[in-house]
């Protein structure tokens, strides 16, 4: 048997205008809920921030995956546990790393660190052993629907190794053009945890797509 291969489909290529009904069509087939935070200062883009994380978690029990693509995410990080999320991941290039882990760890949310596609894994490994959620970026964050970065899965593959060589069970999650062709290569390299948008919610059934997402990354028809 191949490893165990979760799907966490982004709302960020949903349609926010109909979200409630975007997350129930997508539901069935959905492990994780991912949700794209952007401030418009760390990415030049702007998107949502606690009340809408809130009225996700009153419309649905999904595990709220809050991806903080933020300046000063420990600024927000009780506003966003206060809101439902169930782990937040900050980016180890806006600094204060284990002033965060501290935080997130105080307020009893899923610690993430989130790593950009230049940032090399040695920025992320002295960190490994303190997060339960290690989210290696394969496009630049900020906007959805880019290509895929096979550059980026050496670091994946380098996550991989220091994770099993110290016996822990952080969760490797990758994030950036993930679809059918490319979920196998990630899945290779060590993710264990999926993020797809656009391949997801650009389906006419999301929940569809995200199966066969699945599929793909273990090579099952």
């Amino acid at each position: 048997m191949g490893p165990e291969v979760r799907i966490a489909p982004s709302i960020l290529a949903a349609d926010f205008a109909a979200l409630g009904s975007e997350i129930d069509r997508v539901a069935p087939a959905a492990d994780w809920l991912h949700v794209d935070v952007m401030d418009g200062h760390f990415v030049p883009n702007l998107t949502i921030g606690p009340p809408v994380v809130a009225a996700i978690r009153r419309h649905s029990d999904l595990y709220l995956d809050c991806h903080l693509m933020m300046s000063n995410p420990g600024d927000y990080l009780e506003a966003f546990c206060d809101a439902g999320a169930s782990s937040c991941s900050v980016h180890v290039e806006v600094g204060g790393t284990a002033e965060l882990i501290r935080a997130m760890r105080d307020l009893g949310v899923g610690v993430g660190l989130a790593v950009n596609p230049e940032t090399p894994f040695e920025a992320v490994e002295p960190w490994i052993g303190a997060v339960d959620l290690l989210l290696v970026m394969t496009v630049h964050p900020g906007f959805g629907g880019q290509r895929f970065m096979a550059e980026v899965l050496p670091k994946v593959e380098a996550a991989r190794r220091a994770i099993d060589e110290a016996g822990l069970e952080v969760v490797v999650e990758v994030d950036g053009g993930i679809d059918t062709t490319t979920a196998a290569s990630v899945v290779a390299a060590g993710a264990r945890m999926l993020v797809a948008g656009s391949a997801v919610f650009g389906a006419e059934d999301p929940a569809a797509a995200a199966g066969r997402i699945r599929r793909a990354a273990v090579g099952a028809p």
